[in-house]
């Protein structure tokens, strides 16, 4: 691909000294629930040494995980893969409670990197079970946050994907029912589906929209703003993240031809070559490198102004498991840092939330 690129830039010969305009959305990239995950594997490697698992995906990151891998993290699908005593970490998304206690059985140094505000789905589900109320879980069958939100709450669980599925419930209109949603869906994903519950149902609880994941809905308010600005636009992210494929799916329903790339190796120059004006976001588990590395492929294809949007500061920050609260350990990977040249973030502020 990068030859592709360098040999198509005699394409953009015809623009002239005139510049790609490139507006970056505001937020972006990295959430504080992904900032806390990568942390705590970081100081994980440093207070255990390697190596250290991980189950599935620490986030749904691909440079991520392979700049996790080169540092000692080893990923892993299920926990029989885990030699038994070896720290094991679950990954943001959470897990269910069977994997807990096959941990737990295992005598397995588990470390929960869930996100909080995932953990807060966790409870308010358990809560309305133990009310007893039939709990619908609004978000994507096979997803893990789905999995593992499931195997959490105790009882009847069912998914409710979207407002078909709504009607077709096999559950009395006045039956006590109460839904709690994927964090990676916001509130205008989720909307209409609890509109369709509503209707559907008498006896409805559910939690408030401010406990919506912020930082979906920050991004996709975001993408909606850019929409109306840019010609094309481009969002990093894996294909397998749920919310950079939302990014890029509003991108295209407000009317403007957005694509989903991991770096820049996988920008068509086909895409921009007609346009002005660029649009660049990435999804909440995409680091700001990669947004670096999609410019500088943009920049081999002629020159690029970039300006950042304006739009809502996020200043959330999550506490870390108490074991890697330590000062030293972000002290040293702040060394470490220094010496090897990684640009990843070597302190997080403690925080108090919610979760």
């Amino acid at each position: 691909m990068q030859k592709y690129l360098l040999d198509d830039e005699k394409k953009f010969e015809s623009r002239g000294a005139v510049s790609m305009q490139v507006i970056l959305a505001q937020p972006r990239g990295f959430c504080a629930g992904v900032v806390r995950a990568i942390e705590i594997v970081d100081r994980a490697l440093i207070k255990h040494g390697t190596p250290v698992y991980v189950r599935h995906e620490i986030v749904h990151n691909k440079h991520v995980v392979e700049t996790l891998k080169k540092k000692g993290a080893r990923f892993v699908e299920e926990l029989d893969e885990v030699p038994g005593g070896a720290v094991t970490i679950f990954s943001a998304h959470g897990v269910a409670r069977t994997v807990v206690a096959e941990a737990r059985e295992r005598e397995l140094h588990a470390i929960d990197a869930t996100c909080p505000l995932v953990i807060k789905v966790h409870t308010q589900g358990r809560q309305y079970a133990a009310a007893g109320r039939t709990v619908l879980l609004i978000g994507h069958a096979g997803h893990p946050e789905v999995e593992g939100t499931m195997g959490q709450i105790p009882g009847n669980v069912i998914l409710v994907q979207n407002e078909a599925e709504v009607g077709k419930l096999d559950i009395p209109a006045d039956a006590p029912v109460a839904y709690v949603t994927q964090t990676t869906l916001s509130v205008d994903d989720t909307r209409n589906i609890i509109a369709a519950l509503h209707r559907r149902f008498t006896n409805l609880v559910g939690p408030d929209t401010r406990d919506i994941c912020y930082a979906t809905q920050n991004r996709q308010s975001a993408v909606r703003e850019m929409s109306a600005l840019v010609d094309v636009i481009l969002v990093i992210g894996a294909t397998n993240s749920s919310n950079s494929n939302r990014l890029r799916e509003i991108g295209a329903e407000s009317g403007v031809p957005s694509y989903l790339v991991a770096d820049g190796s996988e920008l068509d120059p086909a895409w921009v070559r007609d346009a002005r004006v660029i649009g660049i976001t990435a999804g909440a588990s995409a680091p700001e490198e990669m947004v670096e590395d999609v410019i500088a492929a943009l920049r081999r294809l002629g020159p690029v102004e970039v300006s950042t949007m304006a739009g809502r500061e996020e200043h959330a920050e999550f506490r870390l498991p108490a074991e890697l609260a330590d000062p030293k350990l972000a002290s040293r990977k702040a060394k470490d840092t220094d010496n090897n040249g990684d640009a990843q973030r070597a302190e997080i502020r403690q925080a108090e939330t919610e979760a």
